[in-house]
């Protein structure tokens, strides 16, 4: 195990990963560029769970992570994989202030006492080498084993491991990457014009996915392959990210149940997975959580217009 002492921060030693990096050495700053609030209660969780938030790429929602980390907060948080996305990183450097904000809000957490453990997916896959040390005060693993407040044992992993494209064909996941980043640059200027007119966002990628056929296919049977293999390791369910589509699922192995737990994304869907502190376990969709809280908020004015409307 690296000291903690000597490893002063995340980004800068991710600085030393590879030339396709190499800019990334100048984050986090001193301070955001958008402060966290002062005021304002958060949700307190026992445990958070995010991956697939591809910092690098512009179809990362930051604004919508951050207004999740603004508001939320946990004893321990889990990083899934493809927090970083390296291989986008290294064909063109993109990184906007809001990435860096996101960079700097997980930071802060660890340092007021969080435990964050961050598990590399594919994306940034060259973190890997790296698994077993702490940087900033934030664990780099390979996989983990996560014990429930009500007694069950998780295992967390990105889940690329078990993607037989990654696996058999490389090459075509990085053709498919190339097409996906298309479809969400497509995905930026929709949902520019619903938000002009008023409408809540909206995914075309997720929309797209559940209407094709071999994509339904793809994911019903990932999510039983890691099922299964949680299932063969003894534990009581497994917890991924990898395919940016947020599921609760139970299988059957060996006449136990399995639970399959996939945290979403924060490109298409805007998801989290979260424990409560009995244990209970919750998909949250934040533009839901955004619409409903804002609902709340102009509730108030509905109800005294409709008071004077009455006198």
């Amino acid at each position: 195990m690296l000291d903690q002492n000597l490893s002063p921060d995340l980004p800068a030693n991710l600085a030393k990963l590879g030339a396709g990096l190499d800019n990334v050495a100048t984050f986090p700053p001193v301070e955001p560029s958008v402060p966290e609030p002062e005021e304002g209660k958060r949700r307190r969780y026992r445990t958070i769970w995010i991956s697939d938030v591809h910092l690098g790429t512009k179809g990362c929602n930051a604004e919508m992570l951050i207004d999740f980390l603004d508001s939320t907060d946990s004893e321990t948080m889990y990083l899934v994989g493809d927090i970083i996305d390296g291989w986008r990183l290294k064909k063109k450097f993109y990184w906007p202030a809001s990435h860096n904000d996101i960079v700097w809000r997980i930071l802060k957490r660890a340092k007021r006492g969080t435990r964050i453990v961050y598990i590399p997916g594919n994306h940034d896959e060259v973190v890997r080498p790296f698994c077993g040390m702490n940087f900033g005060d934030v664990e780099i693993r390979r996989a983990a084993f996560h014990d429930t407040a009500d007694g069950r044992r998780l295992m967390v992993l990105h889940g690329d491991e078990f993607d037989t494209v990654m696996l058999t064909h490389r090459w075509l996941a990085f053709v498919g990457d190339t097409a996906y980043h298309l479809m969400m640059s497509l995905n930026e200027w929709v949902n520019k014009a619903r938000k002009a007119l008023g409408m809540p966002y909206w995914s075309l990628s997720k929309a797209a996915k559940h209407k094709v056929k071999n994509a339904v296919e793809f994911i019903s049977k990932y999510e039983e392959i890691v099922a299964r293999a949680a299932g063969e390791r003894g534990v009581d369910g497994v917890v991924c990210g990898h395919i940016h589509t947020a599921e609760h699922r139970i299988f059957q192995h060996d006449g136990r149940d399995i639970e399959y737990w996939n945290d979403g994304d924060w490109v298409e869907g805007c998801n989290a997975l979260v424990e409560h502190f009995d244990g209970r376990m919750e998909i949250l969709h934040w533009p839901d959580e955004i619409a409903k809280r804002t609902d709340h908020a102009e509730e108030p004015a509905r109800d005294e217009s409709d008071a004077r409307a009455v006198a």
